[in-house]
C-alpha cells in the first residue's frame, strides 16, 4: 500500500503542519503541504496525492470551498479528502460532508491516532478497489455481481434502489453520506424524486436488516454502523 501513502496537509498554522508532516514522514508517507485552499488546489493538481487533509478556516480559500472544487475534478474521485478542524458546529460538519469529504475529524487529536485512522480508511478503500465485489459488515454480506444480500446466511430480497443504497454505504463504512450525496449517486442530478423518498427506502432497509446496521447522523445523513455489530 506504499504507493498510496501520498498526503497533502493543508492548514494555515505552521506548527500543526510541521508536527503532522514529521509524523506522517516517519510512517513512510510522501508529504506535501499548503497554507490555504488556492495553494492546495495547485499542489494537488501537480502532485495528485491520495489523501488530502484540510482545515476548514483558512485564508484566500477556505476548506469547504477547496473540497468542493477538488471534487468537481474527476482526477480526485478516488482521493480521500478529510477535514481536520477545531470547529465543532453542526453546520460546519454538514457543509464538509456536502462538499464531498470522506471524514470530519475534530481537533485536538494525537498524530498517531490520526495516522491509524487514515491507514484504516486506506486499507478498506484499496481492498475494495482491487476487484473486490463482496462487502461484509458483521453478518451482513453484499455480493455486487449477482446482486445478492445475505444476513446470517439468510438471503434478503432487495429492490434495485435499496440494493444500491446499501452497497453505497457498505463501500465506505467509515463515511457519513449526506442525503444530497445519496440522491445524487443513486438517482442522479437530473431525476426529480420526492423529499421523503430516501427516508422510505432507509426505513424499509432497516426493517429487512433487523439489526441497527444503518446509522443516522442527525442533520447530515447515513452511514453503516459498525460499533454495535
Amino acid at each position: 500500500m506504499d504507493n498510496v501513502k501520498h498526503i497533502l496537509i493543508v492548514d494555515d498554522e505552521p506548527d500543526i503542519v510541521e508536527i503532522l508532516s514529521y509524523n506522517f514522514k516517519k510512517e513512510g508517507y510522501t508529504v506535501h503541504s499548503a497554507t490555504n485552499g488556492k495553494e492546495a488546489i495547485e499542489i494537488a493538481l501537480e502532485e495528485q496525492p491520495k489523501i488530502i487533509l484540510l482545515d476548514v478556516m483558512m485564508p484566500v480559500l477556505d476548506g469547504i470551498e477547496t473540497c468542493r472544487i477538488l471534487r468537481e475534478n474527476d482526477m480526485f474521485d478516488d482521493t480521500l479528502i478529510l477535514f481536520l478542524t477545531a470547529r465543532s458546529e453542526d453546520y460546519s460538519e454538514i457543509a464538509g460532508f456536502e462538499s464531498g469529504a470522506d471524514d470530519f475529524i475534530k481537533k485536538p487529536i494525537k498524530p498517531r491516532t490520526l495516522i491509524v485512522r487514515i491507514n484504516s480508511l486506506l486499507k478498506r478503500k484499496y481492498k475494495d478497489s482491487k476487484g473486490n465485489n463482496i462487502f461484509k459488515i458483521g453478518e451482513l454480506v453484499l455480493e455486487r455481481e449477482n446482486r445478492k444480500v445475505t444476513l446470517e446466511g439468510e438471503k434478503i430480497s432487495l429492490p434495485k434502489k435499496e440494493f444500491e443504497i446499501l452497497e453505497l454505504l457498505m463501500r465506505k463504512p467509515e463515511k457519513v453520506f449526506t442525503r444530497n450525496e445519496i440522491y445524487r449517486k443513486i438517482w442522479g442530478n437530473n431525476i426529480i424524486v420526492g423529499e421523503r423518498t430516501l427516508d422510505v427506502h432507509i426505513r424499509k432497509l432497516r426493517k429487512k436488516l433487523k439489526k441497527n446496521y444503518i446509522k443516522t447522523s442527525k442533520g447530515i445523513g447515513y452511514s453503516i454502523n459498525q460499533s454495535s455489530i
